[in-house]
């Protein structure tokens, strides 16, 4: 960040008054700019003992796939956020939004939120955010193509508690980083 949005005026780092953490601050209007992490909201979604994935078409990653996720908009809820990524990205839509598992991945200043869902139908498509949308049986997910760790673990979880049948709410911390 290098310019104040309330005045222009280009921003130095500093810790605020009253503060205790580096902080951009506008030495001309005074305005502090807190940056905070960004909330990602997605689902599982579920047709049967089949879940819906989805071909990245887009950056970051494009290629990999990938459980329908993104970022919360202001005005939604967590649930309608995680909803609308299923509709933008696979075309289905999907109903029973559940919380499942939560994880905060401080390396990159994002923390998701996912829900366990059931397709409404099992209908869905390719959008401009997927080249493949498809549903697959626990056995067919593509370990190696997966998009990010966070999604891996999400799996990798749900299938452990499919075969307790029981999907109790958790929170965990993700802090394997890419390869590039």
């Amino acid at each position: 960040m290098n310019f104040c949005s309330h005045c222009g005026g280009r921003l130095i780092r500093r810790i605020p008054p009253d503060d205790n953490l580096m902080r951009h601050v506008c030495p001309a209007c005074g305005v502090v700019h807190y940056q905070n992490p960004k909330l990602v909201v997605g689902c599982i979604p579920l047709w049967e003992d089949r879940i819906l994935i989805c071909k990245r078409d887009i950056e970051p990653r494009r290629g990999y796939w990938t459980l329908p996720a993104g970022y919360l908009e202001n005005g939604e809820t967590a649930a309608a956020g995680a909803a609308r990524e299923t509709r933008e990205e696979t075309g289905a839509e999907v109903v029973d939004l559940t919380p499942y598992r939560m994880y905060d991945i401080v390396h990159v200043s994002q923390i998701y939120f996912m829900f366990l869902a059931r397709l409404a139908a099992p209908e869905f498509h390719t959008t401009k955010e997927s080249s493949i949308v498809k549903l697959v049986s626990h056995s067919q997910i593509p370990w190696d193509e997966i998009a990010f760790p966070v999604i891996r673990t999400t799996l990798e979880d749900y299938l452990e508690d499919h075969a307790r049948r029981r999907f109790p709410f958790s929170c965990g911390q993700i802090e394997t980083r890419l390869c590039r």
